[in-house]
């Protein structure tokens, strides 16, 4: 499903004069065997210039069932304009699929909507300027717009003392309640953070020390999280484990 979804993605995203445009995307998700009307749904990706090109900075579950999933895909998206300038961008977007044969079938896509900048403190700036937090430009955005808690914001830095931090999605593009249920997450009130990349490996690599997530998870508990999930159940009932959580780190917070 996640092959899918990011096929999708980065078809969309990628286009030349030519091919930009509702229409001609459409057209491209047609030839993948996706509906072609899903195209209006990522609109802001087709249009800015004469030349596109778009990276999948990650793709993790938002939510992952027996007949549903939310795949969630931060991006950057560098556009040319006919003056030659370019353009950097991006989003996170909120892919939902559910159960098909012979492959899973996307029925929504869902842009993250950071907001509009504003003036933010010091902590927001500190974790905008680390050279150990890497974020994705919809998760950037989202600290740039004022409305990520200082209880995150604090928790990344604190972390980012002894790792590098590679982050997946704070809180726009995030689905808006825990996937399959009607509680809301603490994602989209800027309360927590996925982490994807620890010191420059991904989770989800089979290559991974289980010691460099397990002592990442402990951290991020120690720091105030109540409710950190990944792909190893520990000791603790501030930590939970399932399917959804095997290719990221969650740390949420309470206030």
């Amino acid at each position: 499903m996640k092959l899918v979804a990011t096929r999708m993605i980065e078809t969309l995203g990628t286009w030349d004069a030519a091919s930009a445009g509702v229409g001609a995307a459409g057209a491209k998700l047609s030839a993948l065997g996706i509906d072609p009307a899903l195209a209006s749904q990522a609109a802001d990706l087709l249009s800015g210039g004469v030349v596109a090109k778009l990276q999948v900075i990650d793709a993790q579950y938002g939510g992952l069932l027996t007949s549903s999933a939310s795949v969630l895909i931060p991006t950057r998206q560098w556009v040319i304009a006919q003056s030659g300038s370019i353009t950097e961008r991006g989003w996170t977007f909120d892919v939902r699929l559910s159960a098909a044969i012979p492959a899973w079938k996307v029925t929504a896509i869902n842009p993250s909507v950071p907001g509009p900048a504003a003036q933010v403190d010091s902590l927001a700036t500190q974790v905008l300027g680390s050279s150990r937090i890497d974020l994705p430009p919809a998760s950037r955005a989202d600290i740039a717009s004022g409305q990520v808690h200082d209880t995150v914001l604090r928790a990344m830095l604190s972390l980012a003392q002894t790792y590098t931090i590679g982050v997946s999605v704070i809180r726009s593009g995030h689905p808006t309640n825990v996937f399959g249920t009607s509680r809301l997450s603490d994602h989209p009130r800027g309360r927590a953070f996925d982490t994807w990349r620890i010191n420059g490996v991904p989770v989800v690599a089979a290559s991974t020390p289980r010691s460099l997530i397990t002592g990442y998870m402990t951290a991020a508990a120690a720091l105030g999280s109540y409710n950190v999930g990944g792909p190893y159940l520990l000791n603790g009932s501030v930590y939970f484990s399932d399917q959804t959580h095997h290719d990221h780190v969650h740390a949420g917070f309470s206030t």
